[in-house]
């Protein structure tokens, strides 16, 4: 009999150790990523992101992302539509989440590396001859703000993600690609214990 009690309560004590903070878990997210510029249709990006538990209300992470867009494209104050273009990230993070239910709010920021594959060619006419400029792949440091719901181990949010612009200059024209882009996610973690 002292064994079934004994078995019986560190059943208890395991399955409610299971509920308590763990300090890390994996975001993995899928969603749809638009480009800021207007007229420009948007794409699809993919996230995972390991993060680990500072409290049970704030955690940092590593967020690495591929996002996949067409790029806008501004010549002389006009937008046209680029080539698909890639977009990599690999950001720092910090994630605060509000309250102690099972669905609570979150807010966050990142900062860190963006890789921006090449936008293909762009033809402009410049003094009335048309062109073709070409979008180079580029490294930009950048920045990005979240907010969201977190339901057990279900997550949903918003990103904005500032990219800096990347610039390039055909005799008088001014030619620019906006990089920045919004991105709407939903996605799970594994791991961190929380239900």
């Amino acid at each position: 009999m002292k064994r079934i009690f004994v078995l019986f309560f560190m059943l208890v004590a395991f399955s409610a150790s299971a509920q308590e903070f763990k300090p890390f878990k994996v975001n993995l997210s899928l969603g749809y990523a638009k480009a800021l510029a207007s007229g420009v249709s948007g794409g699809v990006l993919f996230s995972l992101e390991p993060k680990y538990g500072i409290s049970d209300n704030f955690d940092v992470g590593l967020r690495l992302e591929s996002a996949f867009i067409a790029r806008g494209v501004t010549v002389n104050g006009n937008t046209t539509t680029g080539d698909i273009a890639g977009f990599g990230s690999y950001l720092l993070t910090g994630t605060y989440v509000v309250g102690t239910g099972s669905v609570r709010p979150f807010v966050g920021l990142g900062a860190g590396l963006f890789t921006i594959a090449s936008g293909g060619v762009i033809t402009v006419t410049d003094n009335q001859t048309p062109q073709d400029v070409t979008f180079t792949a580029a490294n930009k440091f950048g920045a990005m703000i979240r907010a969201g719901i977190k339901a057990g181990h279900f997550v949903a949010g918003v990103e904005y993600n500032a990219v800096p612009t990347t610039s390039n200059k055909l005799s008088n024209t001014s030619i620019d690609s906006k990089n920045a882009y919004l991105g709407i996610k939903i996605g799970f973690d594994i791991g961190g214990g929380r239900l």
